[in-house]
């Protein structure tokens, strides 16, 4: 962490030198020598910044640590500082207001050049002090005694009793299946999960099997752990099988060098069906440096890999031979057995009933964790059995894990991902301590932050997008972060982190000033922290005085009323902000002071009832985020137009409340130049019914990768497909007619956007467009009042990734027809308000991957759809003011209409009740019977 901050003062002083402003004579040669003597300390920081979690670490260390991270900060806030006062305070026309601008601006040059200086000595005084204490940063990481002796906390895993093991007979029994059974190639497994879930446990129970040894010639175990020496990596895997007295003693295997070590192992594995565990693998070098010395006997070898990082595991695209096995946390029954097992092993595992309460809240803390539960159950097995102290020390849990000894393993183990991060990632890992516990996140908020917060490295050729996107998956496959929810395309939507693992780096982030949580006020704070996450306790703002600038506040969960005068405090004592975050905050205004802020990236008011924003906002020059999505804000001032590095502008509300309108959200308008906007690459959505040269100003910003464009009209046609054609990089594209009666004009365009991958279409059309037949990357389509008189079917067929499709009183033909071969990726389709329709026809080898339907109001409709039977992968059926007779005739399990959809787990009816809210019946549920026997109830029931 201290690492990142050196390389964020560096690039400061690379801006500084490179960049517009004018320094004073001799300050250049100054912040030159600060950038050379910083760049001389970095390399030599980042062993020093690795190993401070270990507990014999030098004290003075620390200490260096510690000074080197707050110069770099000081650097930091005092570029910023000087160039907000220099470029912030000018007018439009880059000039100062008054000859009073000028002698200020005069004056903060000098003031720069006295704190470059200041910052100078106190970086040659900190080299100075490292070169005198001569810090040794060269021994062995990890955990040690007073002596320097390593202490592994892994090493428990081998010697797990099997009354300690929960949870793993069924993964471990697949895992001896794939071993010893299959093909007679050479097979690599990969045991893929985060610290503490097990994987060292299994795999060394599975190794300890009498199957498994009878199984395979010779077999060998090999720890590998973060830092790793090839020859002696080799010579382990050696003497491993010369203590099995399956590899004669071998005279100067001490002094071989490498490529003889390969040698003798490639000639004595030739002819044997052997076994070698790798475990705890932490990159993927390894694997394409062992896989040399362990040749392919064709006689069922196995190679076994244990580790936290998916990136380091042989990739089964790679080769079919290259499996990779999941591990997955412990089920809350299983979890809750092992707990009491450890926590009441007095008292043969058995829970009292008072503490049975508090017990599953322990659990549930752990998360299926497995670590954990062992390690919290025996601390409380050594506490008095009683509900008020337990509870004391759940609520002190995080405390714990930080200055309990006995808790230490945890803190240890699941440390050991954190530190392995490379740099870059550390910072975007941190960020999450900001979010609640137990919240689930939204991976494109979560990557908007990093965004702002200057986390991405910049790419030649990659938008930051692509790159936090790049690392939001290593930190995915690192099993530092859990998915939540994914889109249907694969993509993570949502993610959350280990309660445990939270728990872990709080305590890293409080120490590195990273991150503080708001209390009663700000009073009790130390200094100001770069990130403040402030929740609903808040009550009223101190100024906290410190050197070092807070550069984001983020809201969460706050419900109580947010003063005027807070939010304005913000504003004056955060000057450097890069990030404000009001989500969901209640508010209603944001004042005009917001102007001065003009570091200010990331702007959000989102579920707010902000209505309008304040024409200062155009002072913003370096914002790149304004989310205004589901707040009140309807017209955006023309100041707007003003944010030239504006990327992402999210604005949108809720105008209806009715089911399956496809135009329940209203958008925003915009007005003027806006195709100034060019750097903008997210602008959704825009309403351009009151001013038709806005369709004209979208031709000007050609980076938009999403687009929602509402009230639109027909004469708009010509003009908006034009446009789009110049959008080379569009991936989603709304468009909506201004009524749903009003026809959309879409026809003209040859060369749509060749990478769209969304597509929603609302307004009649009359015949499908030809262009959408050329979208080979299209994953989900929506037609809403398209009014399709042709059935669009074979030409939507042809899409290859097409995975989603729907209409709402898209197609007024009374067929449609999914023939043999068609839809082979189609996963979800809707049929909504086809008011014409009454026959829907499904072939066999049709739609075999689809696994939701959705149906009606299709008043026409005179049976479940023919064929439906043969759709064996439909997980989800749902079905909305379908026809009583048809409704009532599936009820019957032992009918017609019902074996065609038996097979389907899940199975749906809507109906309006005597209103204008809908109800939920699950098939054969006995209030829907009872209703289907009455008509009159069931008002919205055709037939």
């Amino acid at each position: 962490m201290a690492e990142a901050a050196v390389g964020w003062a560096i690039n400061k002083l690379d801006v500084l030198l490179t960049g517009e402003l004018k320094l004073l004579s001799g300050v250049h040669k100054e912040v030159e020598d600060v950038k050379d003597e910083l760049e001389s300390i970095e390399s030599f920081l980042r062993d020093a910044d690795a190993r401070l979690y270990q507990e014999n670490v030098d004290g003075r260390v620390r200490v260096w640590v510690k000074q080197v991270r707050q110069v770099a900060f000081r650097i930091e806030d005092t570029i910023d500082e000087y160039v907000l006062h220099l470029l912030g305070r000018r007018n439009q026309h880059g000039y100062f207001n008054n000859v009073t601008g000028v002698v200020k601006n005069l004056k903060r040059r000098h003031g720069l050049a006295s704190k470059i200086k200041d910052i100078k000595k106190s970086i040659v005084e900190i080299r100075e002090r490292s070169d005198r204490y001569s810090f040794d940063f060269t021994s062995k990481q990890g955990n040690s005694d007073g002596n320097g002796a390593w202490h592994d906390p892994r090493v428990h895993s081998f010697f797990v009793e099997e009354t300690e093991v929960v949870g793993i007979d069924s993964v471990k029994a697949e895992l001896i299946s794939i071993l010893v059974d299959g093909t007679s190639e050479n097979a690599a497994i990969s045991v893929v999960g985060m610290g503490g879930l097990g994987k060292t446990t299994l795999a060394s129970k599975v190794y300890d099997s009498e199957i498994v040894a009878l199984h395979f010639d010779c077999k060998a175990w090999i720890t590998v752990s973060q830092s790793y020496n090839t020859e002696e990596l080799l010579r382990t895997m050696i003497s491993q099988f010369q203590r099995e007295k399956t590899l004669p003693d071998l005279e100067g295997i001490n002094t071989m060098r490498e490529i003889q070590l390969i040698g003798k192992l490639r000639e004595y594995l030739s002819q044997k069906r052997y076994f070698v565990v790798f475990d705890d693998v932490w990159r993927i070098d390894l694997w394409e440096y062992i896989k040399n010395a362990l040749p392919d006997s064709n006689k069922g070898s196995r190679i076994l890999l244990t580790t936290r990082n998916e990136g380091a595991a042989p990739s089964s695209n790679e080769s079919s031979f290259y499996h990779i096995l999941k591990l997955s946390p412990l089920p809350k029954r299983e979890a809750y057995d092992l707990f009491c097992k450890k926590a009441f092993q007095s008292n043969g595992g058995n829970c009292p009933s008072e503490l049975q309460e508090v017990s599953r809240a322990f659990v549930d803390k752990c998360e299926g964790l497995p670590l954990g539960i062992v390690t919290i159950g025996g601390l409380l097995a050594t506490k008095q059995k009683s509900a008020l102290g337990w509870g004391k020390l759940y609520d002190g849990l995080s405390s714990f894990l930080a200055n309990d000894q006995r808790m230490s393993n945890i803190t240890k183990i699941l440390s050991l991902s954190y530190y392995d991060l490379p740099c870059y990632l550390k910072s975007c890992f941190l960020y999450l301590s900001l979010f609640p516990e137990d919240q689930s996140i939204s991976c494109s908020r979560l990557m908007r932050l990093w965004i702002a917060e200057g986390f991405m490295e910049e790419k030649h050729g990659r938008t930051t997008d692509e790159i936090a996107e790049e690392y939001l998956t290593e930190l995915i496959h690192r099993s530092l972060i859990q998915v939540a929810r994914y889109s249907i395309d694969g993509k993570a939507r949502e993610c959350r982190i280990h309660d445990l693992m939270r728990d872990t780096i709080l305590s890293q982030s409080r120490e590195l000033g990273f991150r503080q949580v708001s209390t009663e006020n700000y009073k009790s704070l130390k200094g100001r922290s770069r990130h403040l996450s402030i929740d609903d306790r808040i009550k009223s703002f101190v100024q906290s005085s410190s050197d070092c600038q807070t550069r984001s506040v983020i809201l969460f969960e706050v419900t109580t009323e947010l003063p005027k005068s807070l939010i304005s405090s913000f504003i004056e004592n955060f000057e450097l902000l890069r990030l404000l975050d009001f989500e969901g905050a209640p508010m209603d205004c944001i004042p005009k002071e917001i102007g001065t802020l003009w570091h200010l990236r990331y702007l959000s008011l989102k579920y707010t009832r902000v209505k309008t924003l304040p024409k200062s906002i155009g002072k913003l020059s370096n914002l790149e985020t304004l989310d205004l999505r589901w707040s009140l804000v309807h017209d955006l001032p023309v100041e707007i137009n003003s944010l030239l590095k504006l990327k992402y502008l999210l604005a949108h509300s809720s105008n209806y409340d009715v089911p399956y309108n496809p135009n329940f959200r209203r958008g925003v308008k915009m007005q003027g130049n806006i195709g100034r906007l060019k750097a903008l690459q997210k602008l959704y959505l825009i309403e351009v019914d009151h001013d038709i040269g806005l369709i004209g100003e979208l031709q000007r910003m050609t980076q938009l990768r999403k687009v929602g464009i509402k009230k639109l009209r027909s004469e708009n046609g010509t003009a908006l497909c034009s446009a789009l054609e110049k959008m080379t990089c569009l991936e989603t594209l709304h468009v909506s007619s201004v009524t749903k009666e009003e026809f959309l004009d879409l026809q003209s365009m040859s060369d749509p956007p060749p990478q769209l991958r969304r597509l929603y279409v609302n307004g009649r059309v009359g015949e499908l467009p030809q262009w959408i037949g050329k979208l080979a990357c299209l994953v989900k389509i929506h037609m809403n009042w398209s009014r399709l008189a042709e059935d669009p079917l074979a030409v939507l067929q042809t899409l290859p990734n097409l995975l989603i499709l729907g209409f709402y009183e898209g197609y007024d033909g009374a067929k449609l027809h999914f023939k043999k071969g068609w839809f082979r990726k189609l996963k979800q389709l809707y049929l909504l308000g086809l008011r014409g329709l009454n026959e829907i026809i499904m072939d066999e080898g049709t739609l075999p991957v689809m696994e939701k339907l959705r149906i009606g109001p299709c008043p026409n409709l005179k049976e479940v759809p023919c064929g439906m039977h043969l759709l064996r992968n439909l997980k989800s059926l749902e079905f909305t003011d379908i026809r009583r007779e048809i409704a009532a005739a599936i009820q019957q399990n032992d009918g017609y209409e019902y074996g065609k959809i038996e097979h389907i787990p899940l199975v749906l009816f809507w109906y309006k009740i005597k209103g204008e809210n809908y109800n939920c019946y699950k098939l054969g549920d006995s209030e829907l019977v009872e209703r289907l026997k009455g008509v009159d109830e069931l008002c919205d029931i055709r037939g």
